[in-house]
C-alpha cells in the first residue's frame, strides 16, 4: 500500500490521535485493574471483551454476509488467540505493575517482526529487545516481579503473536464481519472463566455500567483514534509511535495507580521501546 493512500498529511492531528488512544487504552486498562477486587480479572476481561463484542456486532451487522466454512475456521482461531490474549493479560496485571507487564507482552508483535524480518541487521534489535526483557524477568534481577505474573504475561505476548498470524488469514475475508465475529468469539472464550470467577456479580448494575467504560475505554475509542491516524500517517510512522505504548503504560501506572517502577526496570523497559522502533523503523 503506497504512502499516499493513508491520506498522509496533517501530522500532528495524526500523532495527536495516536497518543489519545493509547492514553485511553491505558487509562482503560489502570480503571480495568479497579475492578479486579469486585469481579477478579477474568470477571474484568470477560466485560470487557463482552461489551466490545455487542459493540462490533451492532456496528457491522456480520450476519448480512454469508460465511464460508474456511474463513470461519480463521475466524475462530483470531477470536480464540483474542480471547487468551486478553485473559491472560488481566490475569498477569493481577500481579504486576502496569508498564512491565504491557512492555513484556510486547514480546508477541516483536517476534512476529523478527520472524518476517530478512535483515541481518535487525539481530542487533533482537539483542536489545532481550536484554531489556531479561531485565524484567526472574532469569535476570527479576527486580520483585511476581514469577507467575511474568508467566502469564509471556502466555499473552504468545496468543499476541497468534492473533496477529491468524488475524491476517481472518483479515483475508470481510474486515467488519471478521473483527465482529472475531471479538465475540473471543467473548465466548473469556466468559466461562469471568463467570467461574465472579459469578453473579457481574450482572450488578453498577459493574455492568463499569465494564462498558472499560470496553469504550480500552477498545472503541482508541482503535477508531488509531484509524483517525492511519489516514494521515503511514504504517512505518505509525509503528514507530505504537512502540511508545510501554511508557505511557508506565506513566498511566504511575499517575493513577501509583504504581513506582524501579530505576531497572525503567532501563527495560526503555530497551524493549528501543528495539520496538528500530525493527519498526527499519521494516518494509
Amino acid at each position: 500500500m503506497s504512502r499516499n493512500s493513508f491520506g498522509v498529511g496533517d501530522p500532528a492531528l495524526s500523532v495527536a490521535a495516536l497518543v489519545a488512544g493509547m492514553v485511553s487504552l491505558q487509562c482503560g486498562a489502570t480503571f480495568a485493574k479497579s475492578l479486579f477486587p469486585a469481579v477478579g480479572a477474568a470477571g474484568t476481561a470477560s466485560l470487557r471483551v463482552g461489551f466490545s463484542a455487542l459493540i462490533l456486532i451492532a456496528l457491522w451487522r456480520p450476519w448480512r454476509r454469508s460465511l464460508p466454512l474456511r474463513e470461519a475456521g480463521w475466524i475462530a482461531l483470531y477470536g480464540t488467540a483474542l480471547g487468551l490474549m486478553n485473559l491472560l493479560f488481566y490475569l498477569a496485571l493481577a500481579r504486576l505493575p502496569l508498564g512491565p507487564a504491557v512492555a513484556i507482552e510486547f514480546a508477541g508483535p516483536l517476534a512476529v517482526a523478527l520472524v518476517a524480518s530478512r535483515r541481518r541487521s535487525d539481530f542487533l534489535w533482537i539483542g536489545v529487545a532481550v536484554l531489556g526483557l531479561t531485565l524484567l524477568l526472574p532469569i535476570g534481577t527479576g527486580d520483585g516481579l511476581d514469577p507467575l505474573g511474568i508467566a502469564l504475561d509471556l502466555g499473552a505476548a504468545l496468543a499476541w503473536a497468534l492473533y496477529i498470524l491468524f488475524g491476517q488469514r481472518a483479515g483475508r475475508a470481510d474486515g467488519g464481519q471478521a473483527v465482529s465475529l472475531g471479538m465475540l468469539t473471543a467473548a465466548l472464550v473469556v466468559a466461562p472463566f469471568g463467570v467461574a470467577e465472579a459469578g453473579a456479580g457481574l450482572l450488578a448494575p453498577g459493574i455492568l455500567t463499569a465494564g462498558l467504560a472499560v470496553a469504550l475505554m480500552t477498545s472503541a475509542l482508541p482503535y477508531s483514534l488509531e484509524m483517525v491516524a492511519l489516514r494521515r500517517l503511514d504504517r512505518k510512522s505509525f509503528g514507530v509511535l505504537m512502540s511508545l505504548e510501554p511508557a505511557v503504560a508506565t506513566c498511566a501506572g504511575l499517575a493513577l495507580l501509583g504504581e513506582r517502577i524501579s530505576a531497572v526496570q525503567g532501563i527495560a523497559i526503555g530497551l524493549v521501546i528501543a528495539a520496538s522502533v528500530g525493527i519498526t523503523a527499519r521494516s518494509r
